[in-house]
């Protein structure tokens, strides 16, 4: 299972199923990624240079993972999408946040093994735009 896929299942179950599996992928992709497709690595990239970097080494690396709050997770994603996708879902932007800092954590987590998200991101191509961030 891909971490779009596992991230909507987990969504879909927090939310009482009010959305397709479909439509939650579609959704988080636009939430965490360009709009068409997921880019965990940019996220990943984006909390690092806003002072989030030891709670993403916590889902990274084997240990337990760090809580996000909501207001530092509204800090990296797009406000526009946040209330668009909020309004899609019928809910409102404060408990489709709370259930990303939920989602999120888990879906790095599982998607890194050893503290790398190379094999989730497809390999060395797939990691570029996370290696631009710690290059700067």
């Amino acid at each position: 299972m891909d971490l779009l896929q596992m991230g909507a299942q987990i969504m879909a179950q927090q939310l009482g199923g009010k959305s397709s599996s479909g439509d939650l992928q579609k959704m988080l992709g636009s939430l965490i990624g360009d709009g068409d497709n997921m880019d965990i690595g940019s996220l990943v990239t984006k909390m690092q240079d806003g002072d989030l970097g030891d709670i993403v080494q916590s889902w990274l690396g084997d240990g337990d993972n760090a809580a996000i709050s909501t207001s530092q997770l509204s800090d990296v994603i797009d406000t526009d999408r946040l209330q668009q996708t909020a309004t899609q879902l019928g809910t409102d932007q404060g408990s489709l946040l709370e259930t990303l800092a939920s989602v999120i954590p888990q879906m790095v987590d599982n998607g890194s093994k050893g503290g790398s998200l190379l094999d989730s991101l497809g390999g060395l191509d797939g990691i570029a735009s996370l290696a631009k961030g710690f290059f700067r």
